[in-house]
């Protein structure tokens, strides 16, 4: 495969979708940001089937909150739409000063929105609070290369780091565990309440927050103190909509009552909303990732579990391996948007590989005899009794047949007994870590590099916090962030890949595209399906 420094943008090749689908591109006159002549356009409106679980940002790592963080929020270092390429944004400078020293200077005169002075006091109180809190619903486990970080003054941020010439450390600073936060208003033990942050007005992004009904409707405008790379956004004035069920959204983006409908609507709606000659389909990037994950303490014959019994666990995970019939979920459910993964870093980044389909299966189709077969082997008896777990809302309303699919599949030739529940988003967030011994999950990457797919889910102390633990693996995720050598690097990636697919702590499933449905007056919709998934409400203008 042909390599690619920017990764997801080959990955929407691979998947075989283009970069903006059933419409031309706009021209560069329709394209530019109304924001940069200074004029405004008519506010606009976004829905959404997404869920906010926190606009604290150490307590939350989902899409539907890191969309409103980084509409409300500053980073020293942010991508613009349509680059995956980190650029300076609080930050006047960013460099390697050592081998283990990332110096950041802001830039000067920065305010949030109450007034107060934003400086590198705020910058080493929202990293350390990240570190102390450690909330296992949020992203801190992103910054476990950071040793330590001071504020020698008030323009200066020193982030020492465990691993010399982290590769990835710039990528960092733009994802989920970067938002700079006032100190003035955030606690540093604890997490804040929603209702707080918006009180205190504790906003330093391109938007500020006017009213804020959680899950329901947020509108919002125009930041004046806003100094970052983004610049002034399109419109003085937005609104996100949020909805329970996806035929209302697609009902509402129909009915023009909503300008732009994002995330979750099902393959048959896209399908349908593309024949409107009112709306506009696009369609982004294929970086998701569609997963299974498996807590190693109470799955069958898990370490708390009453039989437990580590060969038995193992053998439970493989058999699940080699019945999963990915090409049959990605056609019969989804309408191919989405396609079948064998890795645990998508096709198209550096150093993606599909050690799955050669350890399980027949090329990657199920084969029964030999899931039956690792069972035997490892004394497991069968039926296994499975409890699966998968959500009905946040990754769409196809997830029901999904996981209905995966239950036939698993239990066809009488191998699996499975027990299928679901759960609504916020109570799923919270419950995952500690209820669930099998559960649905979704990754959309912070950052495009290779890192992100591996170090969240593989390291010690992992935002799954499944209780899966390979030192080796956790050596070489380290390891492999320091490497120069590109090539000796992609090598790590790909040795990676193998070992955590013997271990199989997650069940990779799908890898898919993000689509967006506008109406004909949105510009810009297909800028902010960037690399790192951001939708940047900003950018858009009609």
């Amino acid at each position: 495969m042909t390599r690619t420094k920017n990764g997801l943008r080959l990955a929407a090749a691979v998947v075989g979708i283009s970069a903006l689908a059933l419409t031309g591109c706009t021209s560069a006159a329709e394209d530019s940001n109304s924001g940069d002549s200074g004029k405004t356009s008519a506010p606009i409106t976004l829905g959404t089937t997404d869920k906010v679980t926190s606009l604290d940002p150490a307590a939350s790592y989902d899409s539907g909150s890191f969309m409103v963080m980084n509409q409300i929020f500053p980073f020293l270092l942010n991508s613009e739409p349509g680059s995956p390429d980190p650029s300076n944004s609080l930050a006047e400078s960013a460099e390697f000063t050592t081998s283990t020293e990332y110096t950041v200077k802001l830039k000067t005169g920065l305010k949030w929105a109450n007034g107060h002075d934003l400086d590198s006091k705020d910058v080493k109180f929202s990293f350390d609070r990240q570190l102390k809190i450690a909330d296992p619903n949020g992203p801190s486990s992103l910054l476990g290369n950071v040793d330590s970080i001071t504020a020698p003054d008030a323009s200066t941020v020193v982030f020492k780091l465990k691993v010399a010439n982290d590769q990835t450390f710039p990528q960092v600073l733009t994802s989920p565990a970067g938002p700079i936060i006032d100190d003035e208003v955030f606690p540093a033990d604890k997490v804040l309440d929603d209702q707080k942050i918006v009180e205190g007005k504790a906003f330093g992004g391109q938007y500020v927050i006017d009213s804020y009904n959680k899950n329901n409707l947020i509108s919002f405008s125009a930041n004046d103190s806003y100094a970052g790379v983004l610049g002034k956004p399109a419109n003085d004035k937005a609104a996100i909509k949020y909805y329970a069920d996806a035929n209302n959204l697609k009902l509402e983006v129909q009915q023009g009552k909503i300008d732009v409908a994002w995330r979750s609507l099902t393959p048959t709606d896209i399908e349908d909303l593309g024949k409107d000659e009112k709306l506009t389909v696009h369609k982004g990037p294929g970086g998701e990732l569609r997963y299974i994950v498996f807590n190693f303490d109470t799955m069958p014959y898990g370490a708390k579990t009453s039989d437990a019994d580590e060969k038995k666990s193992l053998a439970v995970r493989q058999a699940a391996a080699h019945l999963v019939d990915r090409e049959a979920i990605a056609k019969n459910v989804y309408k191919n948007t989405f396609t079948p993964a064998y890795s645990y870093v998508p096709q198209g980044f550096t150093g993606a590989a599909e050690p799955l389909k050669d350890l399980y299966g027949t090329d990657g189709k199920p084969d029964a005899a030999k899931a039956k077969k690792v069972l035997e082997d490892a004394g497991v008896k069968t039926p296994v009794k499975l409890a699966l777990q998968y959500n009905p809302d946040h990754y769409g309303p196809n997830s029901g047949d999904e996981y209905a699919l995966v239950e036939k599949q698993l239990e066809a030739d009488g191998l699996f007994d499975v027990d299928l529940k679901s759960t609504e988003w916020v109570t799923y967030q919270k419950q995952r870590v500690t209820d669930y011994p099998a559960y649905q999950l979704g990754w959309m990457p912070d950052y495009s590099d290779a890192d992100n797919y591996l170090s969240p889910f593989f390291a010690k102390d992992n935002f799954l916090s499944n209780n899966y633990d390979n030192p080796e693996v956790d050596k070489l995720i380290s390891d492999q962030r320091g490497m120069t050598d590109a090539g000796e690097r992609t090598k790590a990636i790909e040795k990676l890949q193998t070992m955590v697919a013997e271990d199989l702590s997650t069940l990779p499933l799908l890898q898919g595209s993000q689509v967006a449905i506008a109406g004909k007056d949105v510009k810009n919709v297909d800028k902010t399906l960037d690399a790192s998934f951001k939708f940047r409400l900003g950018v858009l203008n009609k």
